[in-house]
Formats: C-alpha cells, structure tokens, sequence
C-alpha cells in the first residue's frame, strides 16, 4: 500500500541555507577555473543564482535543487562572460590598448560563450550529455556530485563525461 501523505518539497531558502557551504565551494572552485573574475565574486555568484532559483516553490529533493543550480550557475557565468566580452571588444566606448591579462581574459570569455552555443547543440542532441556538461564544467562537480544530482551511476556520469568532452573537441574544433 503506498502512503497518502505527499512528499515533502522544499522551498529554495530552506535547501541555499541547508546547502549554503556546498554552494560556496562550487562558485569559488568555478571562478578559479575560469579566470577568477574581479567583476564576479564567489558571494556574488551565489546570490545571483539563487536569485534565478527563488522563485520556485518547492523542490523535489536535494538533487533536484544541486541540478537547477548547475543550470543557474551556468547561465550566470555565460551572462557575466557576454557582458565582459563586449566590454572588452569595445563596448560602445573609444578603442584603448588591452592589456596581456585583459587579452586573456577576454579569450577566456569568448570560450565560456563558445562552449554554452555548443552546449545547446548538444542539449537538443543528448539532454543528458549536456546536463553532465553543466554539472562537470559550469558548477565544476565531482563525479560523485554529479551522479547525484543526475540521479545516475557515477560510471554513467564519467561514460557521459568522456562522449561529451570527445563531442565539444569535434565541435569546438572543426578543422
């Protein structure tokens, strides 16, 4: 016999303030990895995703929650990259000399925005590729952490892994 009662789906402060320590080591690892930007910090990182999430009224469970925030990360850092790189490809403003860190910066974002066009390519190829995609790159998950949140084995997620890596080199390389 199955029981009446429904689960119980959480809000979104309930499971940031549960998840709060989790969340802040993935935005810090991320902004690391992706060039440490000053014009993005760790605590703004979070903030901005929660925002994207609070709206919400409940959620399933844990996972469901880690899921959407690799999602909302990954839009936020893809938003934060746009607006740095038309800045720095001018911006509206008068052309100025970029320095050697601004360069690479500069290419550093111009590789987030390719990656996320080529993320959505394969989002409407393999759902679930593009989903270990957001978790492994954007929210810089573990394998562990991203079986979770996907609700897969940890060897699906590192097969996965390695097909969508194999996949973005051929599309992020076409020559």
């Amino acid at each position: 016999m199955t029981d009446p009662t429904p689960p119980r789906r959480e809000n979104s402060s309930e499971l940031v303030s549960a998840l709060y320590c989790e969340l802040k080591k993935v935005a810090s690892r991320e902004r690391w990895r992706l060039g440490n930007s000053p014009t993005l910090q760790t605590t703004a990182l979070i903030s901005e995703t929660y925002l994207k999430l609070h709206r919400v009224e409940g959620w399933n469970d844990r996972e469901h929650f880690l899921r959407a925030a690799a999602v909302a990360m990954r839009q936020v850092l893809v938003d934060a990259a746009r607006e740095r790189f038309a800045l720095k490809r001018g911006g509206g403003m008068v052309p100025d000399t970029m320095s050697a860190a601004e360069r690479v910066a500069a290419e550093s974002d111009e590789q987030v925005l390719h990656v996320d066009g080529a993320l959505e390519r394969l989002q409407a190829m393999d759902p679930r590729l593009a989903e270990v995609v957001e978790c492994r790159f954007f929210a810089g998950y573990t394998d562990a952490e991203t079986a979770q949140a996907l609700s897969v084995s940890e060897r699906t997620v590192r097969r996965d892994w390695l097909k969508a890596k194999s996949w973005l080199f051929v599309e992020l390389n076409p020559e």
